[in-house]
């Protein structure tokens, strides 16, 4: 964490507040470097020109769902990284610091929110007889799991954001680190079982997958956004892990303060999950099949009989 005592040692008398690059040195700073405006400027820019596309995507398809949760955590990032844009101009003032922490931290929480909508979609496709659970199960408990990680993340950045003293911003920093944590525990399970789901399909065989989706699963579109969805879920995962290595060091530590790592795996990683599920949008994919794949009851299976019509719903107490 900052050393503020440190800091008021080598400033007696001066507001660290009220320092800029003139003025102080950048030892005093949040950060020991000065951010990159091209570099924010360019990650804020691929996230408004996706959040733009998955909008437009979005309504035209309606993937409500899909599109609240990327667009969600996309505002958030170009809030974030506008914090960042602010400290290449000064450094020293605490708001922008804040502002990018806090909203860098908690963004990707509402893209995974996205990711984990689809596999419940995705199991409907290949055939629900090959999942160990109901598609609704998956997406009630991941949603559940990312709201939890949520909740600590955004509570551990108010309490950071409003702290008077190091202590207590230790305590939201750690609170954070927290939800982080489960984040990455969550995208683990999260991954563990799409493999399961992957395995069981190909170990049982195509024959008893669900024939209504027949030219959705077998086109090329449709496997490429599975590829994607996959390496954007790794790209999340990669991030996740890093952030909470580098808060656990705390912000003045080299991990922290290395501008390159952070763009690296922050800024390229996110943005690359999102470019990826632009590019190959569910709404694309699915080939206007989406809301035909929807599981539709939470409680609910939809059975499909040999001809691939789907036959009555069969409710399951």
């Amino acid at each position: 964490m900052s050393d503020d005592s440190s800091k008021s040692k080598l400033f007696q008398g001066i507001n660290i507040e009220d320092c800029t690059l003139d003025t102080c040195p950048l030892e005093l700073a949040n950060l020991r470097y000065v951010p990159s405006l091209g570099g924010n400027v360019i990650f804020i820019v691929i996230f408004a020109l996706a959040l733009i596309l998955h909008l437009a995507l979005g309504i035209r398809y309606r993937t409500w769902g899909f599109m609240g949760g990327l667009a969600g955590g996309m505002v958030i990032e170009i809030v974030g990284y506008a914090g960042r844009v602010m400290m290449h101009y000064n450094p020293f003032t605490s708001n922008p610091f804040l502002i990018q922490i806090v909203c860098l931290t908690i963004a990707p929480a509402f893209i995974t929110a996205a990711i984990y909508i689809c596999l419940a979609r995705i199991i409907v496709v290949y055939g629900e007889k090959h999942s160990r659970f109901r598609p609704a199960t998956y997406t009630i408990t991941f949603i559940c799991f990312d709201f939890f990680a949520l909740l600590l993340q955004a509570v551990g950045g108010g309490i950071a954001n409003n702290a008077k003293t190091r202590s207590l911003r230790d305590t939201g920093v750690n609170i954070m680190i927290a939800g982080l944590s489960w984040q990455v525990a969550s995208l683990v399970i999260f991954i563990i079982l799409c493999l399961d789901f992957a395995f069981r399909y190909r170990k049982y065989g195509g024959g008893e997958s669900n024939a209504a989706h027949d030219t959705v699963r077998r086109s090329r579109l449709f496997r490429s956004f599975i590829v994607a969805l996959a390496a954007a879920t790794v790209f999340i995962l990669v991030r996740s892990s890093f952030r909470v290595a580098e808060l656990s060091q705390g912000f003045t530590s080299d991990l922290a303060n290395d501008q390159i790592t952070f763009s690296i795996l922050e800024g390229a990683m996110v943005s690359l999950s999102v470019i990826l599920l632009t590019v190959f949008h569910p709404g694309l994919c699915f080939q206007g099949t989406w809301q035909d794949a929807d599981f539709k009851q939470w409680g609910g299976r939809k059975s499909v009989n040999a001809s691939g019509t789907p036959s009555e719903m069969e409710i399951e107490k």
